[in-house]
């Protein structure tokens, strides 16, 4: 009996263990993975923002109204929290997508169960392609196999991406993720990629496939210079270089991409914190941009959206900060006296959503203060609950909805990977081409001599915000396919400290080709990590002018890297016949290196930024923030737009292996802008420029034309090509030299010609923007760019 008394009370405790378990497990039971699951959990049916049938905002005004201030604060912050009496789980909002799912944010996973995902090029790459077609097709892709993830758990439906900041320094760590320094190509990349991350396969715009967000808004490209980080930064940038260089980006991902979410950045613009300005947030992207709305209708809740009217535009969508922005502006930046203050500001600045924990823990302070009222923690928390909506997450288990099929299965398909490669081979650009050397032929080429660090690169390939790759074909890898190699690094890592010449010389001497492929890597340049030089890291030159030097047979070297690097030495080497920068090229950058390489693709990439010389930095801090140059102090300005110093490769530079011949068909040689009688152009001849505002509302539409001609390849080779249309305007209102207004890719087979046509928009195609930040019309001169031909075009009243 002793012994069986001594056991009770394990008895008793594994009871009670085993009690709290079982409840805990009908607790679980109770709760739904997905909101409104309502075959599995019947009883959340009987809430109104669980009925599809219904419309998103009156859905949205039942949710909120339900919920206690506490619960609307919790779902300000990216670790959304969950609501168990109405059935809704938490929600990480934060996922990343710049060039394929990607592991960096909570949001998304990697497991057995879907071990990679399709990595695409870098941004800064695929933008070389030019091919708006293939910016939405990879948003596609990417979209297609995060939802496959989304049904099986590994990842959420909102990604911060894409990138869409103006490549506006060679030295940016960043740069690597943009469209580059143009802002029409950054915003024609903008558009597509988010059409194809967001748009639905049943044409249904009230639904997101998933929800992108353009970030960093706005005028943020410092990270870390010399001591100088953007948690500290204030960009000094006046209105014009504002309205004409770093936000058209963002307004054409709102209103042509009709993004849902923007992002607001780190830095200070003109001493305020970009997520604490009315201005910037809800003056210009809720109202100039009008960034809530795709469907005019009467407004259900007034404090819906913020700007809800009679007539408003609806189907909210939400400015989240980059991630814990507003506790820097408070601990860093010293924008307010207290967190609450900060939390105030912020949320009545317009934003919604919170990376990080500061809107959570200070935000009830802040009302508690009267700091802000329970109206404006309305309006955020119904921005983000109506994207969720858009998005499916409160229709249920979405294995039952449109993309329920998706699954493992559908992530790194043959197709999908093709693409990857497709796209590294669009965008890889050849700078230099002597003699033409390239395309080798690998019945000629029986060794093959593959040297340099990023030889044999993997993680490199792929930059940074990267996901775990279907699998990697490195470029020794991808030549090895063609003709057999030999293979010696030359460095330890890109850092070059010391150059390994002995076996890499040997190797060369005896090759009937050697191709170096050198560069740098996220050691270099990195998010938090700006360069401070634009040379070769370590001792890379020495190594590559020693190895071409040692070459018995043609050289080619292969740039790897996101920003540009002064390889004048190399341009002016007669041993080094070719020159090929392949960015970060992904996944497949390897196998698309030596399609290009070996011909089985003519290579079509285009520069989308400018390569500028060493002598670069010593002129220019990084910190100017100004566009334009100031001749009073030497100051050459930025960009191929305004920029007036020497380069190595100007943006838009690229060679093929055939050449192209453009022939002018049409094009009109005058535009007459029609003018109220009493307009001051009309009553005077010094008129320099026209208001776009100032022109009858169907002017604009009137003043479009065409632009028609005829592109011929002459070589021997079948090729894409890229047609610029570029605009030099009057010398007015301190104007760009050149700007891009118009390109297209097209397709012409050896020997045969294409017709192209451009449509362009006088309002805002030939417009430029004045001093005071007003787009204008310049009367005058205008000279169109296409390729070798410039046709005249004047512009009067």
């Amino acid at each position: 009996m002793a012994s069986r008394n001594r056991a009770l009370p394990i008895l008793a405790t594994l009871c009670f263990i085993i009690s709290i378990a079982s409840s805990f497990y009908r607790i679980l039971a109770q709760t739904p993975v997905f909101a409104c699951d309502i075959d599995s959990n019947p009883w959340v049916a009987a809430f109104p923002f669980c009925n599809t049938s219904l419309a998103v905002q009156d859905r949205v005004a039942d949710l909120v109204r339900r919920l206690t201030l506490a619960q609307k604060i919790g779902n300000l912050v990216n670790n959304a929290s969950g609501i168990s009496t109405l059935g809704i789980p938490n929600y990480e909002w934060w996922s990343e997508a710049l060039h394929g799912v990607s592991y960096v944010g909570p949001g998304t996973h990697f497991s057995d169960l879907v071990p990679g995902a399709t990595s695409f090029p870098q941004v800064i790459l695929t933008a070389a392609s030019f091919n708006v077609t293939l910016f939405e097709a990879i948003g596609k892709v990417v979209s297609t196999e995060a939802r496959a993830m989304h049904n099986v758990g590994l990842a959420g439906l909102t990604y911060w991406s894409p990138n869409v900041n103006i490549f506006r320094d060679p030295r940016w760590g960043r740069g690597q993720e943009t469209p580059g320094e143009d802002p029409y190509l950054s915003g024609r990349y903008a558009s597509g990629y988010v059409r194809g991350l967001q748009q639905t396969d049943d044409g249904n715009r009230d639904k997101l496939k998933v929800a992108a967000c353009c970030k960093h808004y706005t005028a943020y490209d410092v990270d870390n210079w010399k001591g100088v980080d953007r948690y500290h930064f204030n960009a000094i940038v006046s209105q014009q270089d504002l309205d004409d260089t770093f936000q058209p980006p963002f307004k054409s991902c709102v209103i042509d991409g009709n993004v849902a979410s923007v992002m607001c950045s780190y830095n200070q613009v003109n001493g305020k914190p970009t997520c604490a300005d009315p201005d910037l947030l809800t003056g210009v992207i809720r109202g100039q941009w009008k960034l809530n709305g795709l469907v005019v209708i009467a407004c259900v809740l007034d404090s819906l959206c913020g700007l809800c009217s009679d007539q408003s535009l609806w189907h909210c969508r939400y400015i989240v900060a980059d991630c814990d922005s507003v506790e820097v502006l408070f601990n860093s930046q010293h924008y307010t006296k207290t967190p609450e203050e900060a939390a105030a500001v912020a949320i009545l600045a317009g934003l919604d959503l919170d990376c990080g924990f500061f809107l959570g823990q200070y935000t009830q302070k802040a009302v508690d203060a009267g700091l802000v009222d329970e109206a404006a923690i309305d309006n955020a928390v119904s921005n983000n609950f109506a994207t969720l909506m858009r998005l499916g997450f409160f229709d249920g288990d979405p294995r039952k909805q449109l993309y329920g099929k998706l699954g493992p299965s559908d992530v790194c398909t043959p197709e999908n990977q093709e693409l990857a490669r497709e796209a590294a081979r669009q965008g890889i650009v050849l700078l230099k081409n002597s003699a033409s050397p390239l395309p080798l032929n690998p019945a000629t080429i029986k060794t093959f001599a593959v040297i340099g660090p990023n030889a044999n690169a993997t993680k490199a390939m792929i930059g940074n915000y990267e996901g775990t790759p279907c699998k990697f074909v490195t470029p020794l890898q991808g030549l090895t396919t063609y003709v057999s190699t030999t293979y010696a690094p030359g460095c330890a890592n890109v850092a070059c400290s010391t150059a390994q010449l002995g076996d890499a010389k040997k190797m060369a001497a005896l090759a009937d080709a050697t191709i170096l492929v050198m560069g740098t890597d996220l050691s270099i340049e990195a998010e938090s990590l700006d360069r401070v030089d634009l040379l070769l890291p370590g001792q890379q030159q020495l190594l590559i002018s020693e190895v071409a030097h040692a070459s018995k047979g043609p050289v080619i070297l292969v740039i790897m890297s996101g920003g540009g690097v002064d390889i004048q030495f190399a341009k002016n080497d007669d041993k080094i016949t070719s020159i090929l920068w392949v960015g970060y090229p992904g996944e497949a950058g390897g196998a698309a290196l030596a399609d290009v390489i070996f011909g089985a693709y003519n290579p079509s990439g285009r520069l989308p930024m400018t390569w500028y010389p060493q002598s670069y930095v010593d002129k220019v801090p990084m910190t100017n923030m100004n566009m334009r140059p100031d001749p009073s102090t030497g100051y050459p300005g930025r960009t191929y737009r305004f920029y007036t110093g020497d380069t190595v490769y100007p943006f838009g530079y690229g060679l093929s292996y055939s050449s192209y011949f453009h022939s002018l068909d049409r094009a009109p040689q005058r535009v007459s802008l029609s003018l109220e009688m009493n307009h001051a152009c009309v009553l005077s001849n010094e008129c320099m420029s026209v208001s776009v505002d100032a022109l009858k509302e169907d002017t604009c539409r009137d003043l479009r034309f065409d632009v028609h001609l005829r592109v011929r390849n002459s070589g021997t080779l079948s090729g894409s090509h890229t047609v610029f249309l570029f605009s030099s305007p009057p010398s007015v209102h301190r104007s760009p030299k050149m700007q891009l207004v118009g390109f297209e890719k097209v397709f012409v087979g050896a020997g045969d010609e294409t017709p192209v046509k451009f449509k362009v928009d006088v309002c805002s195609d030939l417009s430029l923007v004045d001093e005071a930040g007003v787009r204008k019309i310049a009367l005058g001169h205008h000279v169109l760019h296409i390729g070798d031909l410039k046709h005249s075009l004047t512009i009067g009243v």
